[in-house]
Order: C-alpha cells, then structure tokens, then sequence
C-alpha cells in the first residue's frame, strides 16, 4: 500500500509532509509526495528547483521508500491526485490545511475540500502550526 502526500510549498504543505513521512515510517508503507498544479512553473504552487532538492533529500532517509512527483500537465490538482488514488493502491491521503480566520473557518480550501469529497481512500486533514 501507499500513503500519498498532497504537496504544496507553503507551511501546510510542510506539515502534510512532515506527517506522511511520519506515518509511512510507523506503517513501514510506501510514500508518494505528489506536488501537482494546474499549469506551468510559474505557478506559485509548484516546488521550486531547491524545494524538490529538499524534499528528495528528506525522503532519502534510511528506511523510508518514498519518492517525489511533481505535474503541471494541464490537469487539475484534484484531477491528478484523484488518479493516483485510483490507479495506486493508496491507504491514506494526507493534506495540510492553513489556520483560518473566523469567517475562512466557514469555508475550507477548495483544494483541501475537492480532495476531503471526492477520494476513495481515507484522508487525514492536518493543520500547519502557527
């Protein structure tokens, strides 16, 4: 089975991480960090060169099979991660979700939402600290 990571370079997307790599160790599961946007490298939801340098290297830890995927193929990113979740034989999702204010508490990411309705597979929603 894989525990699959929806990633994004913001705080959430790090508190996604830091908890998928977590449970994939405690699991001993396959980890996939999936960082997929709708467009091209402009798009300030796509890791930058020195993100993926980064990601890789924490995935590289002894002991942990996982790996980094990164598309901005078109599709959207709750059309890309729904695929994987579909074709893989996914355990778990993980997605971060930001501090809100009173009246953003109302109304969720829609990414984070669009992902929380529509996949298979349990999702754990994680929030980013501060």
């Amino acid at each position: 089975m894989t525990i699959v990571v929806a990633y994004a370079p913001r705080p959430e997307g790090q508190a996604a991480l830091d908890k998928g790599i977590e449970i994939a160790r405690r699991r001993n599961e396959h980890l996939l960090v999936i960082n997929a946007t709708p467009g091209n490298a402009d798009n300030e939801s796509m890791a930058s060169a020195h993100e993926v340098e980064r990601i890789e290297a924490l995935l590289a830890q002894p002991g942990l099979s996982a790996e980094f995927k990164q598309f901005g193929r078109g599709k959207s990113t709750v059309e890309e991660i729904e695929t994987l979740v579909q074709t893989l034989p996914a355990s778990l999702l993980v997605i971060g979700l930001r501090k809100r204010s009173p009246v953003g508490k109302l109304i969720m990411g829609s990414v984070a939402q669009e992902l929380l309705l529509s996949v298979a597979c349990p999702v754990l929603a994680v929030k980013a600290g501060g």
